[in-house]
């Protein structure tokens, strides 16, 4: 049978180390975990190094010839031999009580933000390993050392102390502030999280905080997120970043995103960064930026798909498929002539039940509801509910089709306003 010893961080830290004669050679003063050839920590660290401190001297040795156990029910920590670790591995080791205890880390199932209140690592004869993060109140009793004696009065009246756990696999350390090591590596398990979760974590981070980690993100994912991010902290966020890894991020976004985020920036910041973005992008944002805001066109997508009466519904799903467009571009598809005038509209639902030979002519829905673009923004809820539709083409003055509301930016754009309201 393997035998095994589970402690937390706050029962080793300060414990006497003792040497193979049983003399005291020092006290634990913290916990490493070494980080593998590419920089990433494992899922379940194995603890690499240790921090010892010997009358007025701190060291950092190995952990391989350590060992913990217990005697009579307390920790002893043991080393048969010191060996020294290179200043380059100390640098690139996450430190248990440094740079865990009391810091924001991520809680991957819940997806919040959470504070480290004590560590749970188990020893074997291959090694410690950590195992858990304590997130409850237990953790911080433990901590300040008065677990025992509020626990004896609370079981007393049949009470229970609020634990929380977190798998060591189900955590994403945030603060690394005082690591030596690339942020884009030590955030890899982030990706994992919906853009809209994570932009919730990025809104409960510190300034510093939020802006490193979004800069550790792609630029397709850095755009999924800063759409989903609150006003004052996409201001913040872009304000972080350089004006050409800005641009390239709002270039990756839908143009009316676009627009109202600018919209709250500084007019020179603004203009720095449409001179930079790409040519088609920034006119766009530009059109959108000169209509008034309480306009139907202030908030309108520019991002839409237009097909002439005469095409097949095979070459229609062909092109579809060549240009794969944004889910909300599909919430309605546009029949258009020569000179992009609003003819009709058609679904997904009308191509895929048609015949790939029928054309458009056949299967459009003519003279659509639809929206002008000066139109104010209030008269557009009317129509939503009215009709029962997700989208609502947009023309000007000549009927020309110049983008849609999508009813998810209607509902965005309320939201706002009550939250300026209160």
């Amino acid at each position: 049978m393997t035998s095994f010893t589970t402690f937390y961080v706050s029962q080793i830290i300060g414990k006497s180390i003792y040497d193979a004669e049983n003399r005291v050679i020092g006290t634990v003063k913290d916990l490493l975990i070494g980080s593998d050839s590419t920089n990433q920590f494992s899922e379940r660290p194995r603890i690499s190094g240790i921090k010892v401190k010997s009358k007025n001297q701190v060291s950092f040795y190995s952990f391989q010839s350590f060992t913990i156990g217990k005697n009579q029910g307390k920790l002893k920590v043991v080393c048969n031999q010191l060996h020294e670790i290179s200043t380059d591995e100390v640098n690139n080791s996450l430190y248990l009580v440094e740079n865990i205890l009391d810091r924001q880390i991520v809680d991957l199932n819940g997806h919040k933000l959470v504070r480290v209140n004590d560590v749970r690592l188990v020893s074997l004869s291959r090694g410690a390993f950590v195992v858990v993060v304590d997130v409850g109140v237990e953790g911080l009793l433990r901590r300040i050392g008065i677990l025992k004696p509020i626990k004896a009065v609370i079981t007393l009246w049949g009470g229970k102390i609020p634990s929380k756990f977190i798998l060591w696999d189900d955590v994403e350390t945030i603060d690394f502030s005082n690591l030596n090591i690339k942020l884009s590596k030590t955030y890899s398990k982030l990706q994992t999280l919906h853009p809209s979760d994570l932009a919730d974590i990025i809104e409960d981070l510190g300034r510093k905080e939020s802006a490193e980690v979004f800069s550790t993100l792609d630029e397709e994912r850095a755009a999924d997120v800063l759409e989903e991010l609150d006003p004052s902290t996409q201001v913040h966020i872009l304000e972080s970043l350089t004006i050409e890894k800005a641009a390239d991020v709002l270039d990756k976004m839908p143009a009316h995103e676009v627009a109202d985020i600018l919209d709250a920036l500084e007019d020179n910041k603004a203009e720095q960064l449409l001179k930079e973005m790409e040519k088609e992008t920034s006119e766009d944002v530009r059109e959108l930026l000169d209509y008034p805001d309480n306009t139907v066109g202030s908030i309108m997508s520019t991002d839409v798909v237009s097909f002439q009466e005469n095409t097949t519904v095979e070459e229609v799903l062909n092109e579809l498929r060549a240009k794969q467009p944004e889910q909300e571009s599909l919430y309605n598809l546009f029949v258009t002539n020569t000179k992009n005038e609003l003819l009709a509209t058609f679904s997904l639902r009308d191509l895929i039940i048609s015949s790939p030979s029928a054309t458009l002519s056949q299967i459009m829905k003519p003279s659509p509801i639809h929206l002008q673009d000066y139109q104010e923004i209030d008269e557009i809820a009317e129509n939503v509910s009215k009709y029962n539709i997700l989208a609502i083409p947009v023309v000007d003055s000549n009927n020309e089709l110049l983008g849609m509301v999508v009813i998810d930016d209607v509902v965005e754009d309320l939201t706002r306003k009550r939250r300026t309201n209160k």
